[in-house]
């Protein structure tokens, strides 16, 4: 009896179930349809009762820096911790689009902003399952609910919703209103937007989707709570296996499509967001924080592939050491990489500090500019002999790497073998604090220990402090011809951002930077690397602190140096045995440009005994007489430093150009970028023929090895 009185029971409050239904899908209809039917003016009324829309809440997007072709390389969480990346449909996989208006809004390219069929269908299910199965919304309305959340669901939200739909086609084209959809769709967690979500579950960008994963992501943003992959997959699985059907159904996708789809596995933890560049990333944030997009000059891949030979090479050089390595383009001076660190998350390392703006003791990566002002100023030549021997410079006693000496050699070998004795003999020649100046006025931030006073020679062996950026940024200039440009870490087409705001600066003339290019090219090249490829220079501090090594070929400058970031001493850090094999290998990494550098016009290659007598040794034996020693000091008389001459003024004919020196002791020899002009003169007045106009570099040479060197422009 209880049993039949039961489904006496059901039987009868069936229809009255039925007859609610029908009344609240009725409801619906009525509210949302009315908007129609009721006429324009009804809407209008409401809609003028409802305060503007703020189209602006959709614009609020996380900062993201981008390399030089817009690819990410690194977003930054907004100021509520979420992440938000700009997104647009370009950015999207066309089939994840087909997909999301299969499953959400079938005829969104043509409704109004709210469907009526869309509405009808969702009465009848709601009728024929007793519960709610689809809810009507139009993707504008979604979009309106994003832009304006409010916690009501209620008949009365969706009025609101569909007006604000409507207002919303009236000033939106389609495509901006899907803009809105794919940037504030919430995909669980603190993810919003479809790019943001697309990188958390799958690691990549959404126009690189994956049917499965375009499935997934057009079905989390209904429940995106319930349906976290990480949370709960097998509500997950579901979901998108229900938007893999009806997109199969509405023919968007073949059957074999949606069988090997279901085979693929849902993801169960998030990814993390790309980090490459950190430091350069957020060095340029910091440099302006009001900009929301950044793009530098860096080449993601390269960054990437650097990043990843730095924590290579990081494995067994022991916990705490880290690897700095910068990569420039010689022609523009463009950063494509710049590795601060091997972990910016590893705290035994610092890896949060960036390496690359280091000051730090280049040990003998400085010698290639002792000898290309050497050669500039004209005190030597490649093959100029120099004397490898025990010297004292009052109380600095300088020794070779290895304690030994080689004798005479030419200052091609000396650079090549990184010898210390003839490179602190060229630099007493050339003088510690024009050396410096020199450095300096070409945009090096050099350091000199504190309280130390005027430099002395210890500075040609890594007495100063310099960064790896600027380093790098003085081989460029070898590389240029002698023309050092700044760093920037912006394309060429953004603003500049050149350090200091710098324009090019010549340090030595093209022969000089050639004639060290040329050494370098002969240096001896790390274990079973080929040789000849590569113009470069290693260097090791004192107290084996830092190992660099910096190399150039005809397009780009790589800079490495390796060490501890509390600059700690590291037992057997050398430059040459550590930080060497890492160039050659990140030069391999990004490519090698095997074309020889040009030589310069006035470049002379020959052996000692054919150069100009003064070029043949560094120093002359000359007789210490009285006469000798009261001897003035050698000056170039004419033309003075700067000097602006007309040639035409010198009268008919080919104009010459006066050379006057006073001081020194003759015979002299003058040189004209490097070149000598004329055989050596006891007389101090003579006069040169310049072939052609434009800035030139003249010096001169005494017997004693005394030289004085001009710049100026003839007109």
């Amino acid at each position: 009896m209880d049993a039949a009185r039961d489904r006496a029971e059901a039987d009868e409050a069936g229809p009255v179930r039925r007859r609610r239904r029908l009344r609240l899908a009725g409801f619906a209809v009525t509210a949302l349809l009315g908007l129609g039917a009721a006429g324009a003016g009804g809407v209008a009324w409401y809609a003028a009762s409802l305060p503007p829309l703020d189209l602006a809440a959709g614009s609020q997007r996380s900062t993201v820096v981008l390399d030089r072709e817009g690819r990410l390389l690194r977003p930054f969480l907004t100021g509520d911790g979420r992440w938000k990346l700009p997104v647009g449909v370009d950015d999207v996989d066309p089939r994840y689009l087909a997909m999301l208006k299969a499953y959400e809004d079938g005829r969104f390219d043509s409704h109004p902003g709210v469907d009526p069929l869309g509405i009808l269908r969702a009465a009848g299910q709601m009728l024929a399952n007793g519960r709610i199965v689809s809810g009507g919304s139009t993707l504008t309305m979604q979009v309106a609910r994003l832009l304006e959340p409010r916690e009501e669901r209620s008949l009365r939200a969706k009025l609101r919703q569909a007006v604000r739909a409507l207002g919303l086609e009236r000033r939106l084209a389609k495509r901006d209103i899907l803009d809105l959809y794919l940037a504030l769709a919430p995909f669980g967690g603190n993810l919003e937007g479809v790019r943001a979500a697309s990188f958390a579950w799958f690691g990549k960008e959404p126009a690189r989707l994956s049917t499965a994963e375009a499935a997934l992501l057009v079905a989390l943003p209904q429940s995106p709570e319930l349906r976290r992959p990480d949370r709960f997959p097998e509500a997950a699985r579901r979901a998108r296996d229900r938007v893999l059907a009806r997109a199969a159904a509405e023919g968007v996708l073949t059957q074999a499509e949606v069988a090997a789809a279901r085979e693929e596995p849902i993801p169960q933890a998030r990814r993390p967001f790309p980090n490459l560049a950190p430091h350069a990333a957020e060095r340029a944030v910091a440099e302006a924080p009001g900009l929301a997009r950044h793009q530098l000059a860096i080449d993601g891949r390269w960054q990437a592939a650097l990043e990843q030979l730095a924590r290579e090479r990081s494995s067994g050089l022991g916990p705490q050491l880290s690897i700095a390595i910068l990569v420039a383009d010689n022609e523009t001076g463009e950063i494509r990489a710049s590795v601060g660190g091997v972990d910016y998350f590893a705290a035994e390392r610092a890896g949060s500090l960036d390496l690359t703006r280091a000051l730090r003791s280049p040990g003998s990566a400085l010698k290639p500019f002792i000898y290309a002002l050497a050669f500039d100023n004209g005190l030597a030549h490649p093959e100029t002999m120099l004397e490898d021997r025990p010297m004292r410079y009052g109380l600095y006693v300088p020794e070779n790497f290895d304690l030994g000496f080689q004798g005479m050699v030419s200052a091609r070998k000396a650079l090549q073998l990184s010898l210390n004795l003839p490179a602190v003999d060229l630099l007493s020649a050339l003088g510690p604090q024009r050396f410096l100046s020199r450095l300096r006025d070409a945009g090096a931030g050099i350091a000199l220990p504190k309280d130390s006073g005027a430099p002395g020679l210890a500075i040609g062996l890594g007495g100063v402090g310099i960064t790896l950026a600027d380093l790098t940024q003085l081989y460029v200039g070898l590389a240029r011809g002698g023309e050092v440009v700044p760093l920037r870490m912006k394309p060429e087409s953004a603003t500049p951002d050149a350090v200091g705001g710098r324009e090019s600066m010549r340090l030595v003339e093209p022969v000089a930077a050639w004639y060290v290019a040329d050494t370098l090219l002969g240096a001896p090249p790390p274990l079973n690397a080929p040789p000849g490829r590569i113009a470069y220079k290693t260097g090791t501090s004192y107290g084996y602190r830092d190992g660099w090594a910096v190399g150039f070929d005809r397009r780009h400058t790589i800079g490495v140096w390796v060490g501890r970031a509390d600059n700690g001493a590291v037992p057997g850090l050398v430059g040459r045995v550590v930080a060497a094999p890492i160039l050659f290998d990140a030069f391999a990494r990004i490519g090698l440009d095997l074309r020889p550098f040009p030589r310069p016009a006035g470049a002379i290659m020959a052996s000692s005994a054919a150069l100009p007598p003064p070029l043949r040794h560094l120093r002359q034996d000359v007789p210490k007489t009285v006469a000798a020693l009261a001897t003035p000091a050698l000056r170039l008389a004419f033309p003075p430093e700067g000097a602006r001459i007309d040639l035409a003024s010198a009268g008919a004919g080919r104009p010459q150009l006066a050379l006057k020196v006073t001081g020194g002791v003759a015979p002299f020899t003058w040189l004209v970028d490097g070149a000598p002009v004329m055989d050596a003169i006891r007389r101090r007045e003579t006069n040169w023929q310049p072939p052609v106009k434009g800035f030139v570099r003249i010096s001169v040479i005494d017997a004693a090895g005394a030289s004085e060197s001009v710049s100026v422009r003839l007109q």
